[in-house]
């Protein structure tokens, strides 16, 4: 078992690498973004007819990646809310959870993320997954897809 500094610590971790993560995302999104609208610039006066529909391509590009990039920032401000310095007693938003299958952090779904070499699952309030394991304890256990995880630790 951890102590609490080193639980703390470890969610700590775990909040700083989905911001690294999220950041890069949010990056990707955004060099995409001005890459489609720049291609919709270049042949912006060029022989019309035939790049118009190129360049109604690369704005609708351009959007998607916009969309992309909102929906970003805005999963972003659902991580900022995340509380590193709170123990939680029981699975809900923040918490880290490690059952005998997996290890999960509770924030925003961002796959699996590992730190010192343990792996752990971002996932989202909404998931799921996080629905059948919110407000369980350590030591009790719920179903999900025909497994039973045990909840051994919430922090």
């Amino acid at each position: 078992m951890m102590t609490l500094t080193q639980e703390l610590e470890l969610k700590k971790k775990l909040l700083q690498e989905s911001t690294k993560l999220l950041n890069m995302q949010i990056q990707a999104a955004k060099e995409a973004m001005d890459e489609a609208q720049e291609s919709a610039n270049e042949h912006h006066g060029a022989i019309e007819d035939k790049f118009e529909s190129f360049r109604e391509a690369c704005q609708i590009q351009r959007d998607m990646y916009a969309r992309q990039l909102d929906e970003l920032i805005t999963t972003m401000g659902v991580l900022k809310r995340v509380n590193s310095t709170k123990e939680n007693k029981e699975v809900s938003f923040g918490a880290v959870v490690m059952t005998e299958l997996q290890n999960y952090f509770i924030g925003v779904s961002l796959g699996e993320i590992k730190i010192d070499g343990e792996s752990f699952f971002a996932i989202s309030g909404l998931s799921p997954l996080y629905k059948a394991m919110e407000g369980k304890t350590s030591g009790e256990s719920f179903d999900f897809r025909d497994k039973t995880y045990k909840v051994l630790q919430v922090f």
